[in-house]
């Protein structure tokens, strides 16, 4: 779908797909439209009935007369107040459930896409769609569509009944009428543009804020406060006059609209009171009241009508931007039938081949095997595809070329979720929600019950420091995990591991940015965990693979030796040799 805006009011296929949002909730819908005619029909009879009570009883005295009209006016006030107050409230509630669906399905479809997506995305503008657009949605049904319909009917209804009691003095109203249509029209085609120029400039600024708050860190340690702030004032400046050109038409719009009202006002009184005085015509003193009153019910919503407009096109370019987000195809084929339960966790790559970029494979014609229960080792130097092996294990990104079999059946095969449930990742960089400790294990999952975790962490040796933490499991990290170390980070990630007991358990670098300690808390917890289970390790220190019972070592996504760490340092020139050397000589040096 094209982002691009155009001057036109209203996108008919968007709105149309809109709707389909409203049919849940269609009897509040025809509700809301009914209680819009009422309120047009009752808002204008009171000035009708205005004009009656002056002509027929108070220009004639007839006090009970006037009295009983009062009395009638006070009953359509009533009612109007009843319709109004029913059209505001149904008509926010319709959009609040509108948005309330539409985002369900918005971040539904989110968390259903590849990891290309999130590559490629900013994380800031994938936030404003999934909250700032779907919020301005929902003024299409509170302030936009409703009340323009509402707004219309009242303006059909009070063209009608200047007609019916005096066609001059519609003329007067009429010859005023262009100005405020055109003025209408120029000022809606101008904010369509502003509008969309806003939206994009709040994007900008909420990615740019983000970003900065995330590597705040980063900021602060390489002192780039200052560059950062120039880069935050100049993105800023363009916010703030997007904004500023709304304010700018809106400055124009509003006197001109203003002016227009005072001058057919004054033109009515002129050329009615004339002819009242004159007494030459059907014109008299409550039509002129009428004609005032219907005047400010005429031009009152074609100013505002207009203001309602740009809520209409504000939220329609927030719908084409959402609905942008929602037809991405970047979603991992899930047509698997098999369910990946009790596997056994033999693996197999099968001259598998993967690019990230068309043309630029970084893993090229792998193959290997895992037996079940079987642990192997992957090393290799930064970029040498280690991850990328993991990443297509777990369906992240689907191969270019080849197979990858668990248990003899092509993972394309079991369905997405049961087999992302077959496996557990630890990985080098952990990621902890702002929450307790035991829902950032058990990631809210209500069969994982405490008892599990509080054995889980006895069995592999990592309860000692949570039991020393206020409130132990039900300690809360805060954002990211800000409260822990790195190394207790770890050890967390390592126990939401355990707990799902996964078939195959893989740890990416797990041990590569933790303090000694911490990596021996570690290295048991390992041989526990991958006791009896298809355990793939990645690493850049050899130490923490000697144990393997096997290595693969990669280089530009190619394996170049496999064997044993015994039988890997007895290659002579060889590049886990090598590697090993430079290691031990690293570490000596270190001392």
């Amino acid at each position: 779908m094209s982002l691009k805006v155009s001057g036109s009011i209203l996108d008919i296929s968007l709105f149309k797909r809109l709707m389909r949002y409203v049919r849940p909730y269609t009897y509040t819908f025809v509700f809301v439209l009914l209680a819009a005619i009422l309120l047009s029909v009752f808002s204008t009879l009171n000035p009708y009935l205005l004009k009656i009570t002056v002509d027929d009883y108070i220009t004639l005295k007839d006090y009970d007369g006037m009295l009983f009209f009062i009395v009638i006016m006070a009953i359509v006030l009533f009612m109007e107040v009843l319709f109004q107050f029913s059209f505001i409230y149904y008509a926010n509630w319709l959009g609040q459930r509108v948005v309330f669906d539409l985002r369900k399905d918005l971040f539904k479809r989110m968390v259903s896409f590849r990891m290309t997506f999130f590559d490629q995305s900013a994380v800031g503008r994938l936030v404003t769609r999934a909250v700032n657009d779907i919020e301005t949605i929902a003024s299409i049904f509170s302030q936009g569509l409703f009340m323009i319909i509402a707004d219309l009917l009242k303006m059909f209804i009070v063209i009608g009944v200047m007609l019916s009691v005096s066609w001059k003095l519609t003329l007067i109203v009429f010859a005023i009428l262009p100005i405020i249509l055109v003025a209408t029209r120029k000022f809606q085609k101008a904010m369509k543009f502003a509008f969309d120029d806003v939206r994009t400039q709040v994007a900008n600024l909420n990615t740019f804020v983000q970003e900065r708050i995330s590597g705040m860190h980063i900021v602060q340690l390489f002192v780039r406060e200052k560059q950062e702030y120039d880069a935050f004032q100049e993105i800023n400046e363009k916010h703030k006059k997007g904004w500023l050109k709304t304010v700018w038409y809106n400055s124009i719009f509003f006197p001109i609209a203003e002016l227009s009202t005072s001058i057919t006002i004054g033109l009515l009184v002129w050329y009615g009171g004339l002819n009242v005085i004159a007494q030459n015509s059907n014109i008299t003193l409550g039509s002129i009241f009428l004609f005032i009153q219907l005047t400010q019910m005429l031009f009152r919503p074609l100013r505002q009508i207009a203001d309602k407009f740009n809520t209409l096109q504000m939220g329609m370019v927030a719908v084409q931007r959402v609905f942008v987000v929602m037809d991405t195809d970047s979603h991992i084929p899930n047509h698997g039938t098999l369910e990946a339960k009790n596997l056994d966790g033999d693996l197999s790559f099968e001259n598998v081949i993967f690019s990230y970029k068309d043309g630029e494979p970084v893993i090229n014609d792998i193959s290997f095997t895992v037996s079940a229960g079987e642990t192997i080792a992957i090393v290799g130097a930064t970029g040498a595809g280690k991850s990328t092996i993991i990443n297509l294990l777990s369906r992240f990104y689907d191969i270019s070329d080849g197979s990858i079999k668990v248990d003899g059946h092509n993972i394309k095969k079991y369905s997405l979720h049961s087999l992302r449930n077959e496996i557990a990742v630890v990985l080098q960089d952990v990621f902890l929600f702002a929450d307790t400790i035991k829902n950032n294990i058990t990631l809210w999952d209500p069969d994982i019950k405490d008892e599990q975790i509080v054995e889980a962490a006895k069995h592999i040796g990592i309860d000692s420091f949570i039991s020393k933490l206020p409130g132990q499991f039900q300690y809360n990290v805060k954002e990211r995990g800000a409260m822990l170390s790195g190394g207790q980070r770890q050890l967390i990630a390592f126990l939401r591991a355990y707990v799902t007991n996964p078939a195959i358990l893989v740890l990416d670098e797990a041990t590569s940015s933790v303090d000694s300690e911490t990596e021996e808390l570690i290295q048991v917890a390992t041989d526990r965990v991958t006791k009896n289970k298809t355990a793939i390790i990645i690493a850049h220190r050899l130490v923490t693979v000697q144990k393997a019972d096997r290595i693969i070592v990669l280089d530009k996504g190619k394996i170049v030796e496999m064997g044993t760490h015994k039988e890997l340092l007895e290659t002579e020139g060889g590049y886990y040799q090598n590697l090993h050397n430079v290691q031990i000589s690293q570490k000596q040096e270190s001392f």
